[in-house]
């Protein structure tokens, strides 16, 4: 368990640090798009290519390295495979209340801090 955290904080290290330099290099709000797409790409790829494997490559680079640089690659991954596993409205549900509950809870907290200060 130790040494599976210890990946997963190594590959978010990573993952936050090309996030940030991604960032740097494209104006806004490209960066943002450039990392949810290239994430997602990822994400697909190594879902595939580590499936049915143990170890700690998934833990470093799924849950580390994408999970730092974009969780939008894991609500892709999430909402394609409620769609592959049959349940094509769960995956609307999950996709429109992800979005919309978000973006609601990103408005009030602006919102919050905005009327604090």
């Amino acid at each position: 368990m130790m040494t599976s955290l210890a990946f997963v904080a190594l590959g978010g290290a990573v993952g936050a640090s090309l996030r940030f330099l991604v960032g740097q290099a494209l104006a806004f709000p490209l960066g943002t798009l450039a990392v949810n797409v290239a994430g997602s790409l990822a994400i697909g790829a190594l879902w595939v290519g580590l499936s049915g494997r143990g170890g700690l490559l998934a833990p470093l680079l799924v849950t580390g390295l994408l999970g730092g640089f974009t969780t939008f690659s894991a609500f892709s991954l999430d909402t394609l495979r409620l769609v592959e596993a049959g349940r094509a409205g769960a995956a609307l549900a999950y996709a429109s209340g992800s979005v919309i509950l978000s973006l609601g809870a990103c408005a009030s907290g602006l919102w919050i801090a905005r009327s604090l200060s």
